[in-house]
């Protein structure tokens, strides 16, 4: 009896050692990712003004592939971690259609890539969830060799991950953790595999109810968006709130019911305001899918030339996911980067490497 009982016990601290990451946000390791996210150079060697990779190793580096599209795969040096880094924008056309290509796909579905594939997904559990385009196509060129991958290092030891990636590379992220989640939760992956990620300077992914269910699956502090108060690309995609975009119960939906109890003139009035209202948000967001839909389809054919247009879900309403970390500039921030108030021909200043070790240093350097 008493030999169970210590066999049980004895498994229990077998897993709990196991799992080598904790949640929550630590500056240390976000600032370890950080540098290897702009470690995406074309070289290998070290980049001007940005810090070796002390504690890791670069182990693989995918093909470019999609829209412009690549990650790498780093080991620790302890053997206990890898760290998947996406790839950001790139100086390329087909990279910024990436970006352009904003028009909301769904969540769950699957999309063709070329006459040959067609990516299946799911990205969460609310049919009502809706996802970046160009950045779930981006998604279904990477993740078939980065779950591969991970099931390599599975079978090597490796139980824990980190995912990183800054700006675009941010964004893709998001949706990698998503992916990866419902790969473990329909047994394509391994339950016991750790995920944490950091998303860096990442513009919005979805809308309400993808970030919703993202924000659930991390729970505890396991996603982390990393913003430099003064960036605007976390700022981005624009978005554009609808009616149909909130709950049902929502009392704006039903203005008739809500306004029941008023005067026919004060009735008449209000309802020809709330109609206006939603005509208006509406037609905006027609012409959004238009031209940053069906457009932009028609640039990605250019480099994809197979890929089927997907049907897109009538919404614009991007929020941002993960618990935020707000790198707020301070005084010195503002004197080192004053030129980037007064020189307009360099928007990416606040975006930078610098930037944010920079602020990260500052606020969380500190003793």
């Amino acid at each position: 009896m008493y030999t169970y009982i210590l066999f049980f016990f004895l498994l229990i601290a077998t897993g709990l050692q196991a799992q080598v990451l904790k949640p929550g946000f630590d500056a240390t390791e976000y600032k370890e990712a950080l540098t290897i996210a702009f470690h995406q150079g074309d070289t290998g060697g070290r980049r001007p003004g940005i810090p070796a990779v002390a504690n890791y190793t670069r182990a693989f580096r995918s093909p470019v592939v999609g829209l412009d599209n690549r990650w790498d795969l780093w080991e620790r040096k302890d053997g206990k971690v890898a760290a998947i880094s996406i790839r950001g924008t790139v100086g390329t056309t087909p990279s910024w259609v990436a970006n352009f290509y904003s028009a909301m796909a769904p969540a769950i579905g699957s999309i063709q890539l070329n006459d040959s594939t067609t990516f299946a997904y799911q990205l969460a559990d609310n049919k009502e969830a809706a996802v970046h385009t160009g950045w779930l196509i981006a998604l279904g060129h990477l993740a078939p060799s980065i779950v591969q991958h991970v099931k390599d290092q599975y079978a090597k030891g490796v139980r824990d991950y980190i995912l990183v990636g800054h700006s675009q590379g941010g964004a893709i992220t998001f949706l990698l953790r998503s992916y990866l989640q419902y790969q473990v939760e329909q047994g394509d992956l391994p339950k016991d595999i750790t995920f944490k990620t950091y998303c860096s300077a990442a513009p919005k992914p979805g809308n309400t109810a993808y970030v919703y269910d993202f924000d659930f699956i991390t729970r505890g502090g396991w996603a982390y968006t990393i913003v430099n108060a003064a960036d605007w690309v976390p700022e981005s995609p624009i978005s554009i709130q609808q009616l149909n975009d909130m709950n049902q119960l929502n009392p704006f939906t039903d203005v008739g019911s809500m306004l029941g109890k008023q005067n026919i003139v004060v009735r008449a009035y209000l309802k020809s305001m709330f109609s206006k209202l939603r005509k208006s948000t509406k037609k905006s967001e027609e012409r959004y899918e238009k031209y940053l839909g069906d457009r932009v389809y028609k640039l990605a054919r250019k480099t994809l030339p197979q890929l089927k247009e997907p049907a897109y879900v009538p919404s614009m309403n991007y929020m941002r996911a993960g618990t935020p970390i707000i790198l707020l500039p301070d005084e010195k921030y503002k004197q080192q980067f004053a030129a980037s108030e007064k020189n307009r021909t360099n928007v990416w200043y606040h975006h930078s490497y610098n930037a944010y070790a920079s602020l990260l240093e500052a606020w969380y350097g500190r003793k």
